[in-house]
Formats: structure tokens, sequence, C-alpha cells
């Protein structure tokens, strides 16, 4: 299954990217990485990576998602995940990604979280 991202841009330099489909190496994970790092360019500084779409995640999703943490982390920004799934989470928890990037349950939980 292909991956889409949706980004919603709010407020206070804030963006929702909702992700549909395998974060797994490929075409469609790099254009979803240009995406995310054209709106990290253009002034996001928190973002969102709603994940409620998301049914597998590999190294290659997992590395994008360490990546945009990094560049995040580099503007004082901020990178929370939500919606995640129990492999996805299993998967964060394995590689102690979870020590870095915060996991809320649900968007409104992770918008609250930024406010």
């Amino acid at each position: 299954m292909f991956l889409t991202a949706t980004i919603e841009k709010l407020p206070t330099n804030t963006a929702v990217v909702t992700f549909s489909g395998n974060m797994t190496l490929g075409t469609s994970l790099k254009m979803a990485d240009s995406q995310v790092q054209a709106a990290i360019a253009s002034g996001v500084s928190k973002m969102i990576f709603d994940l409620a779409g998301v049914e597998h995640v590999d190294s290659a999703g997992l590395g994008m998602l360490v990546y945009t943490y990094g560049a995040l982390r580099q503007k004082n920004g901020v990178l929370r995940l939500c919606g995640v799934n129990e492999r996805v989470a299993a998967l964060l928890k394995l590689t102690k990604t979870d020590t870095l990037v915060a996991v809320d349950s649900c968007r409104d939980d992770s918008l609250a979280a930024l406010n």
C-alpha cells in the first residue's frame, strides 16, 4: 500500500501530517518526506504525525521519523506522534524511539500537549 501524507497547517507554526499506508522504503516515502521537510523549511516548528492510517513502519520509515525529530529539534521545535497501532508502538519501544518522540493516543491529546 502506497504512503500518502496530507499536511494541515495550523496557527503558531504548527502542522498535522496525516499519513495513510505503509511507511516503508520507496518513492512514496521519499515524496512524503519531501513534503514534511518543505513544511519545516517554510517555518513549521511544531509537528504532529497522525499515524492512525499507518499499518506498518520499516527501518526507512523509522529513519524518516528520527530525521524529522532532529530537524525540528534544530529549530527548537517538537515532534509528537498519535494514533499509533500496537505493531508500530512495539517497534518504537524496541528501538527506544518512544523515548525521543512523545506518543499520544489521539490528535487532540497531541494538540493539547503543544499548547
